[in-house]
């Protein structure tokens, strides 16, 4: 059986894959530098090393690959913080002391994650800093992983394991304001990061 012959100038799948891998990365920086409307997609082309139509081609238009910016760094995030947020939830049923080492160790997960994936920063600060623009963003790439901080928060709180009546202003409170410091670089990442152990244990110790 003979293998069936690749068309003339029609590129491989995995070429195909690598082409578009290389614009969602060079677009990522570029929008999280830059924001949204600052960002060209010719510019993008000229980033990633080909040129305009086929940037077109494979992602479609700006917004279209916007949105898979957003996907590219939720999907990481996911797999980051995944075991982690999943172990603090089962911690729920055990002692305090047991949850809060799983807070913890999800909180470290969580600034690990943005230390290696700095342009998640970026790109959520630029589309905060224009509230109106792009909100299903939130809804699709930053709402889930939220909700299930705040559900083990929540269900700590009815355990009587720590004391957090307000959840949703909790997660986002600390979610903004290590995404702040990231981008600040103020303080150093060592010091930053047993600033927020701290925090965490002097609000619900």
């Amino acid at each position: 059986m003979t293998t069936p012959r690749r068309g003339p100038g029609r590129p491989r799948r995995a070429e195909q894959r690598d082409t578009a891998d290389s614009i969602l990365i060079a677009a990522t920086g570029l929008f999280a530098r830059k924001g949204f409307d600052a960002v060209s997609m010719r510019e993008i082309a000229t980033a990633a090393g080909i040129d305009v139509a086929t940037v077109h081609h494979h992602v479609g238009t700006k917004a279209e690959l916007y949105q898979a910016c957003f996907a590219r760094v939720f999907e990481a995030e996911t797999q980051a913080l995944t075991a982690s947020v999943a172990t603090a939830h089962r911690s729920v049923k055990d002692t305090p002391e047991d949850v809060f080492e799983h807070l913890h160790a999800l909180l470290d997960a969580f600034v690990d994650f943005l230390e290696q994936v700095p342009e998640t920063t970026g790109l959520w600060l630029r589309r905060w800093s224009e509230p109106e623009l792009h909100a299903e963003l939130d809804a699709a790439y930053a709402t889930p992983l939220y909700q299930a901080v705040e559900d083990i928060l929540a269900a700590a709180h009815r355990k009587r394991l720590l004391s957090e009546p307000t959840p949703h202003l909790a997660v986002r409170s600390l979610v903004w304001a290590v995404h702040a410091h990231v981008a600040g670089g103020r303080a150093k990442p060592r010091e930053f990061r047993a600033f927020v152990h701290r925090w965490l244990d002097r609000m619900y110790r």
